[in-house]
Parts: structure tokens; sequence; C-alpha cells
């Protein structure tokens, strides 16, 4: 059992991780190549080590993929980690997310038109980064939004589709960012998210009869977070869990303990520390998924 966070090990896990280029594990993962960068980077901010790395100058994804909003998302938040929006056209990848608004207020993925309140949230969190929500109608966005929250006080991906905490962070996220939280039905919907917590291990699951998984440490407690409930659950059996999570020898975090880690449950489970106010992990904005120092300087100046 683990009775601290192995910080160091984690750092170079995440460091060594770009450099297994070969590996199986990073062949299959390959159309998500952005998306890791995403999470190794911010998982360095978080344990103030980005200056590990040197800072990106440009886009920097995989080719032979088709964009999707997903993988802009996660460029624009690696370059708001180290400061390089400047070098963005603004214009123009704004106008691409602003493209995927359907008529109802949902957003499509990409050209292909699938269609999830993930996107919306997507969307909504660039455009606020890149302040350029006026080029949606926001509006409509909502009441998108609104239309996908069920009886139990969730939120699904599309009307009518069954509650799950990381469409409900999604959703409570997009509604946070502007400035609509007063549609969520706040106890109802934090009673929902504290039953997801598991009474023997402490960890927190997506629905119900589902097993524990470190990333809903992440889905789950933002949410709880953003809607000032996430008193109603046991901190401290949550922490043990994350910490139970982690390959004391070679670094990295699991989805559970002793399974194998890897980069995407190693920055949901720091993420979720951060959450939880752990010593020596910065401070990461509930809604943006970034840290709060980064959130700050972005919304904060000029």
């Amino acid at each position: 059992m683990a009775d601290k966070l192995v910080a160091d090990k984690h750092v170079r896990y995440i460091l060594m991780a770009e450099k297994k280029k070969e590996s199986f594990e990073s062949v299959v993962m390959d159309h998500l190549r952005m998306n890791g960068a995403y999470w190794g980077l911010t998982t360095l901010d978080l344990l103030d080590k980005l200056g590990s790395v040197s800072a990106v100058c440009g886009f920097a994804g995989n080719t032979g993929h088709d964009p999707h909003v997903i993988y802009t998302l996660s460029a624009v938040q690696i370059l708001a980690l180290f400061d390089k929006l400047s070098i963005l056209d603004v214009q123009k990848v704004s106008s691409y997310i602003a493209g995927l608004q359907n008529k109802d207020g949902s957003f499509s993925g990409d050209m292909w038109g699938e269609v999830d309140t993930r996107f919306s949230y997507i969307a909504i969190c660039c455009l606020s980064i890149l302040k350029c929500l006026d080029k949606i109608n926001v509006k409509k966005a909502v009441d998108y939004i609104v239309s996908c929250k069920n009886l139990d006080g969730g939120f699904g991906c599309t009307p009518g589709a069954e509650s799950h905490a990381r469409q409900i962070f999604c959703c409570v996220g997009a509604l946070a960012i502007t400035g609509n939280l007063h549609h969520v039905d706040k106890d109802l919907l934090g009673w929902w998210l504290c039953e997801r917590q598991d009474y023997e291990s402490g960890g927190l699951n997506g629905r119900p009869e589902k097993l524990p998984d470190v990333c809903y440490s992440w889905w789950v407690l933002s949410s709880l977070i953003m809607i000032d409930r996430v008193h109603w659950i046991e901190k401290g059996k949550l922490v043990k869990f994350i910490l139970d999570c982690q390959d004391m020898d070679n670094g990295g975090i699991s989805d559970n303990p002793k399974d194998a880690v890897d980069i995407f449950h190693t920055y949901f489970g720091v993420a979720g520390l951060s959450l939880l106010e752990y010593p020596g992990v910065k401070t990461i904005d509930p809604a943006y998924a970034l840290p709060v120092h980064v959130i700050n300087r972005i919304l904060f100046t000029k």
C-alpha cells in the first residue's frame, strides 16, 4: 500500500513514454498522440516539472489523421500550457469549431457528423480559451445540453441517453464556462455523483454497478467541485485509492491497483489529487482541466 505520491517517478515515466515510439502501446495509441501530449504535459505542470521539456512552437500532431474537435482542444491546451497561443491562426481554428455547431445547438466532432455532449464541452472550452465564444450560438448550445439532462440529475451524450460521469463533467463544465449552472439540480446531481464512491476501496466509478477507476477521480470530483458538493464524499479514502494505483518502482498510475499504468490514468490520478488539494500538486481548474495559473493568465490578460 502506498502512503505518498512518488512524483519524481511519475515525471520520469512521462518523459520516457515519448521515447518508446516503437512499443506496442505507442503504436496502438498512434491516433491519440495529441491527447497523450496534453495528458503528459499537464501532469508535468501540476507537478511543477513542465520545465523538463522544451516549449512547443506549433502543432505537432500526427500526420495522416483527419482533423477532429477533440484533438483541436488538446492542441490548444498544450499551447496554453507553454503560453504560445499567439502562434495560432485563431480565426481559422475558431471558425473550424464554430462550423461544427448544428441547427439544434449541438456539435459534431468532425465532418462525419457524430453528435455528443463531449463535443459541446470541447467546443465551448476551446472557444473560451481562444476568447471566441461569440462565434457560436451559446444559447442554443446551452439549450441542447439542458435537453440531455435526466431525471436522476445527470446528463447523457444525447437526449435520452443514460447518465454517465464523463458526460456529466462535459455538460456541467460547459454550463460553468458559459455561466449557466443554474440549470443544474445541484443536490440531486450531487447525490448521484457521491453514490459513485465504492465503500471498500474509496475509488469512484462512472455509473452504477461498475468498478472504480482512477480516471473518475477527475470526472466525478470536478463536477462535485463545480456544483459545490465535493464535501459529500470521503476524500481521504479516495486519496488512498489513487496512491494505491501507483507503480512505486517505475512511475505512472493505473486505473486500478495492480493493473498496468498509462499516461491517461497518470494524468487523471494527479489531476484528482490536485482537486483533493494534495500537498505538492498545483491547483487545477475543474472546468477547463488546466492548471489554475494557466487559466488565470489567459482569462485575466488582454
